[in-house]
């Protein structure tokens, strides 16, 4: 019998193939679990784990000033399975906190990072704190954020004690699960 975590993440998986019009072959599953990690293979992901969702987020890195500098809150991003944007798969807040449109979700922690690009917030190693209800994030183990663009704190110092700032990024999330 086919768990609802693996009809799910089948389903996510045909949508974004669907999405790039191009048929999902194991080779290509395959080619999408491992993102180039360049300078960054400190955020190889542990033996025992295997690749299960390659996701694209939007959204923006909150921060607030507290007087000296600015402090990160957490993110606000919308999932999408491609970066055609074609399927919106779920959101990306503070918590860390994955939650997919289906209502399952991860909170994670910064398992390592590193900055290949100082323009850009760094990449990440996030390892699982906890899973919540059935569905596609309910086995996921670690997840990678790669592709960063942009998402730095501003440079210029805040006006105003608690002034937020809502600095837009995009990120690949590669999430992946026990084998």
């Amino acid at each position: 019998m086919i768990s609802k975590s693996g009809i799910l993440t089948a389903a996510l998986l045909l949508a974004a193939a669907c999405a790039d019009q191009q048929p999902l072959a194991p080779e290509s599953k395959m080619a999408a679990a491992a993102p180039g990690l360049g300078v960054c293979q400190n955020l190889e992901v542990p033996a025992g784990n295997e690749f299960a969702l390659r996701v694209y987020a939007e959204g923006v890195q909150i921060y607030h000033w507290n007087g000296t500098s600015w402090s990160f809150d957490g993110p606000s991003a919308v999932l999408y399975a491609d970066r055609n944007k074609k399927a919106v798969l779920g959101t990306h807040y503070a918590g860390p906190t994955w939650e997919s449109t289906s209502g399952s979700k991860i909170v994670a922690r910064v398992f390592d990072r590193c900055t290949p690009d100082a323009n850009s917030i760094p990449w990440l190693l996030l390892e699982k704190v906890s899973n919540e209800k059935p569905g596609v994030f309910s086995k996921v183990s670690f997840i990678q954020r790669v592709n960063t663009v942009g998402g730095n704190a501003p440079a210029q110092p805040g006006a105003t004690m608690g002034e937020v700032a809502q600095v837009p990024y995009t990120a690949d999330y590669v999430f992946y699960q026990p084998q």
